[in-house]
This record gives structure tokens, C-alpha cells and sequence, in this order.
């Protein structure tokens, strides 16, 4: 159980074709490394420069960008797990949709939380501004390579959304994140190792990094968390490609020798 996976991380920008060029070449190059899931980051289809041009560049799951991205996979053999192309309505909204090797949907996770805040250094981003929140919780679903459960982003801030898929079964937890850098910096593998050893689940999160135009860069440092909070891979800046693999078995030793699920008190605080 469990096996080789790559992690993509990337430089969106509002180049369609750009952002196509990088992320199918990091895919190729992880299939013939043997992998046998690819995970790519938020925003691996576009990064606008804002609202309005967010909304133009949003496209519906019937369109290019996915229907690419599911004639990648089923030539190559390898599911993939696109973290955030955009949805139809008047406002996108970010999405987490896993692709088989088939060339179908698995999946549709819409992100249920939205990032409006005012950081240090004057950044403002807010993305009820432009994109509409999720409305449920998907379970896990199955991969080659264990349950994975699915989250985007801002959503790693909000314990509870990681334990209730832990409690629906996930054995990966996954986050493809376009982190801002001041945000990165203090917060990102702090959060993401919190929550693979709260939950005893391997994390796995694909990032944005570097500059995607002048007002707006992202952190970078892509990485894949084992269940006892430990980085077995990292990017770190620019495009890349990291690698790990998955032991379903270690997984079932960690939750079995420390069974922290098994001592909740749910009659307590639910």
C-alpha cells in the first residue's frame, strides 16, 4: 500500500499557455520517475492580477483547461490531482478536482474557506471579492496510493475541516496553496506538520512560488509531511518537482503505537 508521489510547484500567471507548458512538462517528468499520483498546486491554471480579470480568465469544468489536464493523465497512466481550476457562475470558485487515468472527474471539493485579510507590508488579498465559498465537505476519496483527502490552501488553518476527514478515513491530507510569502514564512510548515501529526495522516501540499506579476508572489516550499510530522520532501523556490513516497504500513504503526484518535473526547467538545 501507498507509493511514489510528486509534488508540483509552479510560477501562475494570467498566461493560459505558460502555466499549461510548466505544469505538463512537471507532470511528464514525474510519470517517468515513476510516480504514481501527481499533485498540483492553487492556481495551477491562472493567476489573474485581479477580480476582473480573474472572472474573465474563469473557465467551466467543461472546459480547455481541465479537459487538457484529463487527456494528460489517461495517456500517461498517472491520476493526477489538479488543486484549483475554475468554475462556472458569476464567480469561480476554487476547486480541488482529482483526475483519473481514465480521463474522469473523481471529484469536485470546492474551498471552503476564503482568504480576506491585510497583511504586514500593506498586501490585501480578498477572494469573497471574486470567488464564492464551497458549501460541503467531501470524503475522502480513492487513489492509488491511499484515501486522500481534500482541502485547499486557507483551508490548513481550520483544524476541524483535517479531523473530519480523518474521522470519514483519509490517510493523505492535501493542500495545493498558493501562500503568500509573508504568510509562508511564519505559518506554512509549522501548520502543515500540526496537522499531519494531529490527524496521523501524510500531508501533502503543492505550492505557488515566486512572483505571478508585480503585486502578487507566493511562497514556494512545496513538501510532503510523514504522520509523525516529519518533511520527507521539499521544494524550495522556483518551479520544481519534489518526490516521496507513501507507507501505508508506517502509517497504520504511527496511529496504532500513539492512538490519539481512539482518546477524543467527542462527549466533551464534539
Amino acid at each position: 500500500p501507498g507509493g511514489l508521489v510528486a509534488v508540483a510547484q509552479v510560477t501562475s500567471t494570467a498566461d493560459k499557455e505558460h502555466n499549461w507548458r510548466q505544469c505538463s512538462a512537471l507532470v511528464r517528468r514525474a510519470a517517468a520517475q515513476g510516480a504514481r499520483l501527481v499533485f498540483l498546486p492553487e492556481g495551477f491554471d491562472f493567476i489573474g492580477t485581479g477580480a476582473e480579470q480573474s472572472l474573465q480568465l474563469a473557465e467551466p469544468l467543461s472546459g480547455d483547461i481541465v479537459g487538457r489536464y484529463r487527456e494528460l493523465a489517461s495517456p500517461l497512466c498517472v491520476p493526477m490531482s489538479p488543486g484549483c481550476p475554475q468554475a462556472p457562475s458569476v464567480s469561480p470558485c476554487p476547486l480541488h478536482v482529482p483526475v483519473s487515468p481514465g480521463c474522469q472527474v473523481v471529484a469536485t471539493y470546492r474551498k471552503l474557506h476564503l482568504f480576506d485579510a491585510e497583511l504586514p507590508g500593506g498586501l490585501a488579498l480578498r477572494e469573497s471579492s471574486f470567488t464564492n465559498p464551497g458549501r460541503e465537505l467531501l470524503p475522502p476519496i480513492d487513489t492509488p496510493v491511499g484515501k486522500v483527502g481534500l482541502a485547499v490552501c486557507y483551508d490548513l488553518r481550520f483544524p476541524e475541516l483535517s479531523q473530519a476527514l480523518r474521522e470519514a478515513g483519509a490517510q493523505i491530507l492535501t493542500f495545493p496553496s498558493a501562500f503568500t510569502v509573508p504568510t509562508g514564512a511564519a505559518h506554512w510548515e509549522v501548520l502543515l506538520r500540526a496537522r499531519a501529526i494531529e490527524c496521523q495522516c501524510y500531508v501533502v501540499a503543492a505550492a505557488q512560488t515566486g512572483w505571478h506579476h508585480p503585486g502578487r508572489a507566493s511562497f514556494g516550499h512545496s513538501l510532503v509531511a510523514n504522520p509523525w510530522g516529519t518533511v520527507v520532501a521539499q521544494c524550495q523556490e522556483g518551479p520544481g518537482l519534489c518526490l516521496a513516497q507513501l507507507d501505508l504500513g508506517y502509517l497504520e504503526k504511527v496511529r496504532r503505537e500513539l492512538p490519539v484518535q481512539g482518546h477524543r473526547r467527542g462527549d466533551i467538545y464534539g
